[in-house]
């Protein structure tokens, strides 16, 4: 091979990851330092004295916690149900208990409202009335939110266990307790931790719920919120921004460390299910309570659409229907699907070549380093996000276009879709590179011809994944749309606002049936392609 050849493959190995590492410097580094910039240092004292400050970082710190704690818990009692016991109907419960992925987090708090408000379809059939607003309602709305997210963390180790040891336990007369304790245990603790703070950080810097069904109890989003929308200070948003920032950047860092000491476990026996009735049982009626409570949660929004003021009049009417179809539903609902649809292409597209080049090329520093920038945007909350962009490209030509709608999601979402693609290019032999060089086939076409018809069930997911976020996100988008380019998720805020609940529920309704549809059709074209040998 001439030294020229060799030149122009080393320059071309070189070139793209540096082109990524350019683009996050100016989607995620950047923003994010301007954010730090912005903040005068001089008045930090006047911020933290404020009562309101204390008061919302003291009830954001509490709840936050108390949410932490019963989501882990019910979440791993979800995943031992599904993938540890022998019920019935384990994939459909599977399916329920991610339901709250599938619409916005301002949503789940008007669920919350429909079902356990002073008026709410539970409080009315029971006579009970928790006192939804508050403390309580955004613990109950979190745990809601946060659940899927640790049930599919804790359900995928359990999934993909091996019986090996188990087996070894079972001969030497170990009882299930202890092999709980002494294999079970050990074996989901880093993922426990993983789970912790990923579910403390949604629930420390989401917005969303504590908006809907927080009343007067201030949280940290909601005074960032209020106080950079309403006020225009971005000196203390940018303080409160940071400070938000902190339980992610620390999650992401355990992250890492934990990823260096994670080594390769190879499932060598499927884990086996032994036989417990009792255990079933209790498992199916646990799993059916949970599932009827989901069920219950999204039938509130179909039947809040439709009676014309509950309790009072239960009459069946359109009208609420008809009224956000005349508030230019269409308009926003066609500006989330563009968004979520443009979000998607290119952010497939992008994250696919980024993994391909970290996973692939030779140089591992330059691997490394571009796969660090490439995991950044897990350190930083959507509304932190959306703040920085507001902050750097505020008066630009593309500040409120659907340009910086799109370029936010791309990087809010980016570090899932990503490693999905990266584990999948790990999977793939190193020689086919070196073979293809040999043969004077550039990296180039090795992905055309092996890697994406290899990996098609993966774009799909990732494709998915980024049109169903993008169409449900609030805090990455909330500082960022002018009238023209709003998203649909954005409207269930003004309704809320407006204690317009029945027209916030139609277009939960809407936006949770979208992703639906997208979820289904995503999982029917990768059953079809598997059975095709294809992907």
């Amino acid at each position: 091979m001439s030294g020229a050849l060799i030149h122009r493959i080393r320059t071309h190995n070189y070139a793209l990851p540096l082109i990524i590492c350019l683009f996050f410097l100016m989607t995620v580094i950047l923003p994010t330092g301007s954010m730090l910039t912005k903040i005068d240092w001089s008045k930090i004292g006047s911020y933290v004295s404020t009562d309101l400050f204390r008061e919302s970082l003291i009830n954001s710190l509490i709840v936050s916690s108390i949410s932490t704690v019963i989501t882990l818990i019910l979440a791993t009692l979800m995943a031992f149900c599904v993938h540890r016991t022998r019920i019935k109907f384990r994939y459909g419960f599977s399916i329920l208990f991610t339901l709250p992925m599938l619409i916005p987090s301002i949503s789940i708090g008007i669920g919350m409202i429909n079902l356990f408000g002073d008026n709410g379809i539970v409080s009315k059939l029971t006579g009970l009335v928790p006192g939804i607003y508050g403390p309580l309602g955004i613990i109950l709305g979190s745990v809601l939110y946060c659940i899927p997210v640790a049930f599919l963390m804790i359900g995928d180790v359990l999934k993909y266990t091996d019986y090996g040891p188990y087996e070894a336990a079972k001969i030497l007369g170990i009882s299930p307790f202890k092999q709980f304790l002494s294999i079970t245990l050990p074996g989901l603790r880093g993922t426990l931790i993983s789970a912790c703070f990923a579910v403390f950080t949604l629930c420390f810097t989401d917005y969303g719920v504590p908006l809907a069904v927080g009343g007067r109890f201030s949280t940290l989003p909601v005074y960032l919120y209020r106080d950079v929308i309403g006020l225009l200070d971005f000196s203390k948003g940018a303080f409160v921004g940071t400070i938000l920032l902190l339980p992610a950047v620390v999650a992401f860092i355990i992250d890492l460390a934990r990823s260096r000491e994670q080594t390769t476990n190879f499932v060598k026996t499927a884990f086996r299910v032994s036989k417990s009735k009792l255990r079933d049982t209790l498992a199916f009626v646990f799993s059916c309570l949970n599932a009827l409570f989901l069920v219950l949660f999204v039938g509130s929004f179909v039947v809040m659409s439709v009676i014309t003021k509950y309790p009072i009049d239960m009459s069946f009417t359109l009208e609420h229907i008809q009224g956000v179809f005349n508030r230019g539903l269409l308009s926003y609902f066609g500006n989330s699907l563009f968004i979520a649809l443009m979000t998607a292409i290119f952010g497939t597209v992008l994250t696919y070549l980024t993994a391909f080049f970290t996973a692939r090329i030779e140089s591992k520093v330059v691997g490394k380093v571009a796969h660090l920038i490439s995991m950044l945007s897990l350190a930083i909350p959507g509304i932190v996000l959306g703040l920085s962009y507001v902050i750097l490209f505020n008066g630009t030509p593309i500040y409120g276009t659907f340009i910086i709608l799109i370029m936010v999601c791309i990087i809010h979402f980016f570090a899932n879709p990503y490693l999905m693609a990266y584990n999948a290019f790990q999977k793939f032999n190193r020689n086919f590179e070196i073979v293809g060089k040999t043969l004077g086939i550039s990296s180039f076409k090795i992905m055309l011809r092996v890697f994406i018809p290899s990996t098609l069930s993966t774009i799909i997911k990732m494709a998915s994944y980024y049109f169903m976020n993008t169409m449900i996100t609030v805090s990455a988008v909330a500082f960022l749309f002018n009238a023209m380019t709003k998203p649909l998720s954005m409207f269930i805020a003004d309704f809320t606002g407006q204690m317009m609940y029945e027209a916030a529920a139609v277009v939960s309704i809407i936006i949770f049936l979208t992703n639906v549809i997208v979820r289904a059709s995503s999982a029917l074209t990768a059953k079809m392609l598997k059975k095709k040998g294809i992907g």
